[in-house]
């Protein structure tokens, strides 16, 4: 669709052309190149201001995709990170609840052999007295219908 800016343009430029090919000047003529001219610097001024402007959309629209790469590219550099800290959180727990357990298992360990040990002692000195203790009482006993008879030998050594 042509406006009538655009026709009456047109117009005055072939007109121009016409009367330049002529020969003839005339102040009208001038005063229309005049307005040719302004209407030629209004064409290019708009025409750069919309080169500039999509020149700005284009730089502005780069800008953005590197910006969205970078903001993607940090997201990904912050989980990888956060991966990272998860794993050495997981291997020193994993460390921590290791070295937990064998001291656990040392002290019930110590504690057992402890008590084996006590139990040792003890079964030791035990049978020493047991042993003593046959050596030194001798003893019999009978059960008869109404009573017991019981004899017993103390030896003193």
């Amino acid at each position: 669709m042509i406006d009538k800016w655009t026709v009456k343009t047109r117009a005055m430029d072939t007109q121009n052309v016409s009367k330049a090919l002529a020969g003839g000047t005339c102040l009208t003529e001038n005063e229309q190149c005049l307005k040719l001219e302004k209407t030629a610097i209004k064409i290019q001024s708009w025409w750069h201001g919309n080169m500039v402007h999509r020149t700005l959309l284009h730089t502005a629209l780069r800008a953005w995709v590197i910006q969205c790469w970078w903001r993607s590219m940090q997201a990904k550099m912050l989980e990888q990170r956060r991966h990272l800290a998860l794993r050495l959180y997981t291997c020193q727990e994993w460390v921590v609840v290791k070295v937990q357990a064998q001291v656990r298992m040392w002290q019930a360990r110590r504690r057992f052999l402890q008590a084996h040990q006590a139990a040792c002692i003890i079964q030791s000195h035990w049978c020493w007295h047991a042993s003593q203790q046959r050596d030194l009482i001798r003893g019999r006993y009978e059960v008869r219908a109404s009573r017991l008879e019981l004899d017993i030998e103390i030896l003193l050594t």
